[in-house]
């Protein structure tokens, strides 16, 4: 497939723009870590809450999405649409406490959280793991995707996509710095949201498809309509909700949805100017990335269904694509006239640029600060913290590209991930909340949840992904709790530095409380009411998942299904509001 003179024309004035904003924001982003890292700390809620849903919004992100939907329609995206719990967690309950701990990283926590050397090996060893290995992995996946968009419309080959998608990024990145990312973010998210719903709007019209009605009465589409799986099938009902909502949303560790937050959502959280843009960024992130964004991509991923039903058609069309059913976002795209198809290329691109942006700025923040810092030169200068962040984002996107080349399908890719963080989640929501987690509880966790992920990957055992996921969270979670408790607690005198900078209420403190009485050590008094936040978690979840539902109401024709939910969507966003103002 070729673009016309217009596609080129505003797919290359994108990147002069992203170049342009890295450059101007240069000098600033390099004077030193926290705002290379941070953006000075002086970044308002509704800046960082788009910059958080663009990060998220990556262009592997509709391939998954198809990749679901054509396979298990709809309600196959209760797989990721469970995370939401996570998230309005992360919004009521930990924002604030993030922004408290005043850390540059989230992996600096340790050694304010944790004592002596356990604390600062885990701080190291995240350091690489997190910032080198998961995080390739991470940004492999998303370079996959261009791989797939560039073998489709360009028929370039898979080296070719990860190359020419790769520089412009790590230029701004390496000289802008999380300023540059986070002001890039904003124009990607408008540009990556227009092409999305200009594109599914053309597609749907498209002679083949016949319009929206013809679409969702196709004998392809029907049956993939329902928000929810067919309560029948027991084992898909296990798979696509139940196992999602009983155990996946709080135990696995999964980039954007950390249990607690964390990575480069703590980032965000971090360079917020106070608690309340914290909380409202958080907010606007979750409210954006689950109600606003997926429908799209789920009318493209239906009209794939109506033109290329089967695998085979997309293999007949494209033989030298990465076979897969995520291709058929691409595929579809292929379809598209001039212009607009430059503008939805651009938007791709834009969400590629965005997310590994942000990968390479939180990982190499990991490298500068948590590793290179804490353990090779602890007196560097703030200008040589500086170069070094540069140089790892340079060579963190030349592993990511190197290994993408290897990747075959995004879900199987997501997949992976989430065995890896299976039984992790539960420590990163109790170690705010619960005195006795220490040091030891984290590196078995990681240890045990990454040895049973080899070893379900490599050994076959005739268990279906579900079952894995299950039982690696059982058996992670019995090894650090058993571990919790059979080692000592942090010192006191850590965790009192801690327990009076964050202030956490709960009765997971209480018998700290008492040992610190007797150690003659005052703790503050937390005023967080568990309740207030409790009650606005579930409200959060309510008003999403209802706005979500009534945007399909009112694609499907169903007014009275999408009054209702909008009803109660108001509702639940009156009552949040009510409860906010009492804090």
């Amino acid at each position: 497939m070729h673009l016309a003179t217009l596609d080129w024309i505003l797919i290359i004035s994108f990147f002069v723009i992203f170049l342009i904003i890295g450059i101007v924001v240069a000098k600033k982003s390099g004077k030193n870590t926290q705002e290379f890292f941070l953006s000075g700390r002086n970044m308002p809620w509704w800046l960082l809450g788009i910059s958080m849903v663009a990060t998220t919004f990556s262009a592997d992100t509709p391939n998954l999405v198809t990749d679901i939907v054509r396979q298990n329609g709809v309600s196959g995206n209760w797989v990721w649409w469970t995370f939401l719990i996570t998230g309005m967690l992360t919004v009521f309950v930990y924002a604030k406490l993030w922004r408290r701990s005043k850390v540059l990283t989230d992996l600096q926590f340790y050694e304010m959280r944790y004592s002596g050397k356990p604390a600062a090996f885990l701080r190291g060893f995240r350091a690489i793991y997190l910032g080198v290995f998961f995080n390739v992995m991470i940004m492999a996946s998303v370079c996959l995707a261009a791989i797939k968009i560039g073998g489709v419309l360009f028929n370039l080959a898979p080296w070719e996509c990860v190359l020419y998608a790769s520089i412009v990024t790590v230029i701004y990145s390496s000289i802008g710095g999380l300023r540059g990312v986070i002001f890039t973010d904003f124009l990607q998210f408008i540009i990556a949201m227009i092409g999305s719903v200009w594109a599914a709007y053309y597609i749907v019209n498209l002679p083949e498809v016949g319009g929206l009605q013809n679409l969702l009465a196709n004998e392809n589409v029907s049956d993939k309509l329902n928000f929810l799986p067919d309560f029948g099938d027991t084992n898909t009902l296990l798979v696509l909700l139940i196992i999602p909502i009983a155990v996946q949303w709080w135990s696995v560790w999964y980039p954007g949805a950390e249990p607690g937050g964390g990575g480069y959502i703590a980032q965000r959280m971090l360079s917020a100017k106070d608690e309340k843009n914290a909380i409202g960024a958080t907010l606007l992130f979750n409210i954006m990335h689950y109600a606003l964004r997926p429908w799209p991509w789920i009318l493209i991923a239906f009209a794939s269904l109506v033109v290329y039903p089967q695998l085979s058609d997309i293999q007949s069309q494209f033989p030298n694509a990465v076979l897969g059913h995520d291709l058929g976002y691409s595929a579809m795209l292929t379809k598209l006239p001039a212009g607009l198809l430059g503008l939805v290329v651009a938007s791709l691109i834009a969400a590629f640029m965005s997310t590994i942006s942000t990968h390479l700025n939180w990982g190499s923040s990991y490298i500068s600060l948590d590793f290179y810092k804490r353990f090779v030169k602890p007196e560097a200068s703030e200008k040589e913290l500086v170069r070094v962040g540069q140089l790892s984002t340079v060579l963190l996107m030349a592993f990511s590209a190197l290994l993408a080349l290897y990747l075959k399908s995004a879900l199987e890719t997501f997949a992976i991930l989430l065995q890896i963080g299976a039984g992790t989640g539960l420590i990163f929501i109790l170690r705010w909340f619960w005195w006795r987690v220490n040091a030891y509880s984290e590196i078995t966790g990681m240890a045990v949840s990454f040895i049973v992920a080899i070893v379900f990957n490599f050994v076959e055992m005739g268990l279906e992904p579900y079952e894995k996921l299950v039982i690696g969270v059982a058996i992670t979670t019995v090894s650090w709790i058993a571990v919790t408790l059979l080692t000592r607690p942090t010192d006191t005198k850590t965790l009192a530095n801690f327990y009076n900078a964050i202030t956490p209420y709960g009765n997971g403190w209480k018998n700290f409380k008492s040992v610190a009485a007797k150690a003659n050590i005052s703790l503050k008094k937390s005023h967080d009411v568990f309740t207030i936040d409790l009650a606005s978690m579930l409200l959060g979840i309510v008003f999403v998942y209802t706005s979500l539902f009534a945007t399909g109401y009112v694609i499907y024709g169903n007014v009275m299904g999408a009054t209702i939910l909008i009803g109660i969507a108001v509702i639940s966003a009156f009552l949040i509001f009510k409860l906010w103002k009492r804090k």
